[in-house]
């Protein structure tokens, strides 16, 4: 009997845990989903507003810059405050913002509007986190983190098609009053359900160590911020050059490249539920060696079709293979920061840290090409692959130095006899 019942006391916490999830998980699509959904817009906009590709450029600027710039500030105020106010009112924010560009009069109001959507959505990661921490059962801490990121990178996958096919039916104004007041519900959901949603925990009284914004630029956090800055640019670099330097190592057609690179990122998209599963099923030490093992993988496969013309369909899998590998080590990274961070300070760890990701992928693309420009295409695969070594040695240093200060804070935390 005794064994029925904690079985059912699982069930019913692992339920719980599937519903925070998918509460978090919705407002973390959209907003993934509201950063891709007006690059098909472009041409439409350019046509009504008479404005250069530069301009345009400049909304998904404002809006990525906004966010990148605003993700630490913000991780303050959710450690300070709560997070479930932010999370509401940043949702809220950033799907009102969309929605009031297709009643924009002028492409001025759409820049403005990017900024505030910008605003909004600078508040996902660190108080998603910061809830995930505090709600989600240790055991399934691996398999939370992993859906979180997968949703997200669903968002980014179905902005694009979406709304090309809604396009097909109405004007691009109906498009974006659509989708942005698609976010009112997700809003009404998560009030309606905020009840599961909890804060992390508190700093207790006796807790040693640095705090706020000492924490932030101690040695561990800088070396998280620099393993996931690394990681992005390599990633990056895949994403942008992948397809180019194929075609100009080996002649590769653009299809057939093209389809490579789907594969790769198929893969890393799985990958990070395989990882969340993993990371799971092993403790702290465990992790870090999962990380290595499955960014060496991915370094090799990635270095391969840069040194070997291969056929096509062992391109596509070897493509896979390397996206799998990658996108399995993320969810385990993402669950060693989180083991580094000391109570309450879940929020401006991953706004910090987190910021990272964006700016790696900005800072890539330029420097690759111009390796491409200046007639050494076979160089880029090379340097991606460095860089994700160099990940792997600020990713040990920093699960070093955190591992240090836990056992540092161990004794303060201990329970009085």
């Amino acid at each position: 009997m005794h064994a029925d019942q904690t079985s059912a006391a699982t069930a019913h916490g692992r339920g719980r845990d599937i519903r925070i999830c998918a509460l978090i998980g919705t407002g973390h699509f959209l907003s993934h989903f509201y950063m891709l959904c007006l690059p098909p817009l472009f041409l439409s906009w350019r046509d009504e507003f008479g404005v250069s590709y530069a301009a345009l450029g400049l909304v998904v600027a404002l809006m990525s810059g906004t966010t990148a710039a605003l993700q630490t500030p913000v991780g303050f105020w959710v450690d300070r405050y709560g997070a479930r106010p932010f999370l509401v009112g940043g949702t809220l924010l950033m799907a009102l913002s969309v929605a009031a560009m297709g009643l924009a009069p002028g492409f001025w109001m759409i820049l403005v509007l990017a900024v505030l959507s910008g605003v909004g959505n600078s508040v996902i990661h660190p108080a998603d986190y910061a809830i995930l921490a505090g709600s989600i059962d240790k055991g399934f801490m691996g398999r939370a983190f992993a859906l979180h990121t997968f949703t997200g990178n669903l968002g980014f996958a179905l902005a694009p098609p979406t709304i090309a096919l809604m396009l097909h039916f109405m004007d691009w104004r109906a498009a974006l009053l659509l989708v942005g007041l698609l976010g009112v519900p997700v809003v009404g959901a998560i009030l309606l359900q905020s009840r599961v949603l909890h804060d992390q925990p508190k700093a207790r009284k006796q807790e040693t160590g640095p705090t706020g914004r000492a924490l932030l630029l101690s040695r561990p956090m800088l070396l998280f911020f620099a393993f996931f800055l690394l990681s992005s640019m390599a990633g990056s670099g895949v994403q942008a050059w992948l397809v180019t330097v194929l075609g100009k190592l080996w002649g590769t057609p653009v299809l057939v490249a093209s389809s490579a690179l789907t594969g790769y990122m198929v893969g890393a998209t799985a990958g990070t539920l395989v990882g969340g599963w993993m990371a799971d099923r092993m403790r702290h030490g465990g992790l870090f060696g999962a990380v290595v093992l499955l960014t060496l993988g991915a370094m090799a496969l990635l270095l391969l079709p840069g040194l070997v013309a291969l056929p096509d369909a062992l391109l596509s899998a070897v493509a896979v293979l390397a996206g799998l590998a990658l996108g399995t080590s993320r969810t385990p990274r993402d669950v060693m920061l989180r083991d580094a961070s000391p109570p309450g300070e879940v929020g401006k760890v991953f706004g910090f840290v987190s910021a990272g990701l964006p700016l790696g992928s900005a800072i890539t693309p330029v420097p690759l090409g111009l390796l491409i420009d200046f007639g050494y295409p076979h160089l880029v695969l090379p340097v991606v692959a460095g860089l994700l070594g160099l990940s792997l040695l600020c990713a040990g240093g920093a699960e070093g130095e955190a591992r240090a200060g836990r056992r540092a804070r161990a004794p303060a935390v201990a329970p009085a006899e």
